[in-house]
Order: C-alpha cells, then sequence, then structure tokens
C-alpha cells in the first residue's frame, strides 16, 4: 500500500504562520499536520504502508529541512519516502501526476490539509473509496451522489437542491491508482482544466464514466486546518481525543516555577512555565518560556518567549517574543491583535 500526499501549497489562509513554515508542517497538538494525516491513515489501512511519496512545492520554501521530516516520518512507519516537486500550482490532478513513478498499485491519496477521526474496513468490493463526512450544510461542499447500491455515481460542487449530506474530504484509495493516473493523462492531455486548474475530479469522473465502482468510507470525525481559528479548535480536539485514548503525549513533564497546568495539554518537556497558568487545550512547543501568563486554547510553536500575558484562542508561530506590557509592538506581515 502506498500513501501519495500533495502538500505544494503555500497555505495562504494560514498567514502569517505559513510565511516560514509550510502549513503541513505546522504543529497541531506539538506534531505536523501531515505527520499527525499519515500516521491516522496508516492506522485505519489494514494493510502495511512500504511507499508515501510527498508532493512537495519550491525547494526554496520545502527545503531540506521539510524532506528530512518527511523521509523520518516514513521511516518510522516502515515505509520508503518518495518526494517529487510540483512547480506550478496548476491543480489537484497535476499535482498526483508529479508523482507519477509512484502511481501504481494500491494507494491512499491524502491532501495535507485536514485530519480526521475514523475506523472502518475498506470495501473489498469497491475499485475506489471516496472519504467523505455527514455535514450539516451540504450545499456549502462538494458531496457525492449515490445511487440505490450506495455507489457514487457523480461529484457535485456546492449542490443548490439536495443531493446529499456525504462531504467529500480529500482522501481518497484506488484499488489501482495506475487506473487514476491514466485517466489524469487524458485529462492534461486534452487540456481538462476548471477553476484555471487540472482537477482530480476530472480524473475521477472519467473512471466512473469508464466502469469503476466508487463506494463510501464514513469518517467520525474531519477536522480541518485552514485558517487561524479552526486550527485552534482542531488543536482543542485533538487534545481531547488524546485524554480520551490514554496518549503519552499528554504526560511531559516542563519545568514548573510557581506555575500551574489545567490539563488536557501538550507542552514539551524543554518548556519553562514561571508563575503561569496554563490550560485547558494548550500546546506549547520545545524551546520555548512562558512567565506571568494565563493561557487557554492556544497554540503555541517552538523558542517563544510570552511574557505579562492573557491568552485565549492564539495562536503563536516559532521565535516569537511578546510582552503584554508592550503597547509599542512590531510583528510580522498579516498579524492579528484581537
Amino acid at each position: 500500500m502506498k500513501i501519495i500526499v500533495p502538500m505544494a501549497g503555500r497555505g495562504s489562509r494560514l498567514r502569517p504562520h505559513s510565511l516560514t513554515t509550510p502549513k503541513p508542517l505546522i504543529p497541531i497538538a506539538n506534531q505536523p499536520i501531515v505527520h499527525r494525516l499519515v500516521k491516522d491513515i496508516a492506522r485505519i489501512l489494514s494493510e502495511p504502508v512500504d511507499e508515501i511519496a510527498f508532493i512537495l512545492g519550491d525547494p526554496a520554501f520545502f527545503g531540506d529541512d521539510v524532506v528530512k521530516s518527511l523521509e523520518e516520518l516514513a521511516q518510522g512507519l516502515g515505509a520508503k519516502a518518495s518526494i517529487y516537486r510540483q512547480l506550478e500550482p496548476l491543480g489537484t490532478g497535476h499535482a498526483i501526476m508529479c508523482a507519477e513513478p509512484s502511481l501504481s498499485g494500491p494507494a491512499v491519496v491524502a491532501y495535507a490539509d485536514t485530519l480526521i477521526r475514523a475506523s472502518f474496513e475498506l470495501d473489498p468490493a469497491a475499485d475506489a473509496v471516496i472519504w467523505t463526512k455527514q455535514v450539516e450544510k451540504p450545499e456549502a461542499y462538494g458531496v457525492v451522489k449515490l445511487n440505490e447500491k450506495e455507489e457514487i455515481v457523480e461529484l457535485v460542487e456546492k449542490p443548490q437542491q439536495f443531493v446529499s449530506d456525504q462531504a467529500v474530504i480529500g482522501i481518497y484509495y484506488f484499488k489501482e491508482i495506475a487506473d487514476l493516473k491514466k485517466e489524469l493523462q487524458f485529462v492534461i492531455d486534452n487540456e481538462i482544466i476548471n477553476g484555471g486548474e487540472y482537477q482530480i475530479n476530472d480524473g475521477i469522473k472519467r473512471m466512473m464514466a469508464s466502469g469503476n465502482v466508487f463506494k463510501t468510507g464514513t469518517v467520525d470525525e474531519w477536522m480541518d486546518c485552514g485558517n487561524k481559528v479552526v486550527a485552534i479548535e482542531t488543536n482543542q480536539c485533538i487534545m481531547s481525543f488524546m485524554e480520551k485514548d490514554g496518549s503519552e503525549e499528554l504526560n511531559s513533564q516542563p519545568t514548573l516555577q510557581d506555575s500551574k497546568i489545567i490539563p488536557p495539554c501538550v507542552i514539551d518537556s524543554s518548556v519553562v512555565l514561571k508563575n503561569s497558568t496554563v490550560g485547558p487545550h494548550v500546546s506549547i512547543g520545545a524551546g520555548s518560556v512562558i512567565e506571568n501568563c494565563t493561557i487557554s486554547n492556544s497554540l503555541i510553536q517552538k523558542n517563544s518567549v510570552i511574557k505579562n500575558a492573557t491568552l485565549e484562542e492564539a495562536m503563536i508561530g516559532n521565535h516569537v517574543k511578546y510582552d503584554g506590557k508592550f503597547t509599542r509592538i512590531s510583528i510580522g506581515d498579516y498579524t492579528i491583535m484581537e
């Protein structure tokens, strides 16, 4: 089994955090989004994963440190890492085709901007599975249309009339991904373009027209990481799940000096808390120092120093220095202070 992970986008909705760190590498509960996603998918699959293909963008942004992180992720799952580049933003279908040498055999395609909770077995009668989540407002999503056999017969983007309440979340299984490769090659050769790009949906629609059977795989939770607000919500959700699962990640012991932690929190053991109350639902990355603060429902990355602050629903990046006593401040592009 292979996992194909297109992750070349710059994540503009998550600025300023994605200005210096690729969005899939931004930590949720102190672990990069793409790491959590790939591990969750590998856990669901009944077959061992032998290769993970990552499609990255410009090497100037997705550099050697990113490649090393992904290689270590694959290695930890007993798989080979294959690294490909999508140097032009030509769409989801084009991104997959950038990994053309890896497009054979059974594979999962997963776009690295979402996290899931799921437990199900892949239907052996299906040629492909599109993972979906039941939603309250299907008109805001791309949804699947099903026939009487519960097979997917159509993909409908933001339907004005009710089609179904099963929204496509951007994770797909193909019993033979070479079938998708063949159809995407046709899409590219014939310049079938939607929204100015080559889309995976056009390849999938051609597979359906050729008689391939598509089924749904419904996830229990679908958590977005696309902007600051939903990233903080997802940070909270993941910690709540970790608490239910009894995760060891919640048990690290930072240095406490007249401080208190209200669980659940994910705080690196190298963090120093001074005269502060932290939690619930706070993640703090390695090397950070928190002093004279009250912080809840927030995400703080590595090597930051936060002093004299009361923070709720805050997202703070790497190497930040912030002192709540000061009013004449200079913080980078796209910063939001509310």
